[in-house]
């Protein structure tokens, strides 16, 4: 009875773990039929944009913060700012975004 116990052990947990997996991938398949539903795109279009839309890995933080720093920091230099006045728009757009 004990040697049952292990094994039976290790099915449920693989079994919960596929049930997180499926979770996941049906929160992707909704995100991705909204987004593909407010840009209202039929047949193919629609067909395309979901496949490569649930084929899209998400953004990881540090990459949205790359995007974030590139964006102000271009900013900041369009409108000339220097010394303290960039470091204070820096901070400010950071933490917008």
């Amino acid at each position: 009875m004990k040697m049952l116990r292990v094994p039976l052990l290790l099915i449920g947990l693989l079994l919960c773990s596929q049930g997180f997996a499926a979770t996941a991938q049906q929160n992707k398949m909704t995100t991705c039929n909204a987004d593909a539903s407010a840009k209202a795109l039929k047949g193919d279009e629609r067909k395309a944009f979901m496949s490569n839309c649930l084929k899209a890995k998400p953004a990881t933080a540090a990459t949205t913060q790359q995007d974030k720093m590139k964006t102000c920091n271009a900013t900041a230099g369009t409108q000339a700012l220097k010394g303290d006045a960039r470091k204070t728009f820096m901070s400010d757009c950071l933490k917008k975004k």
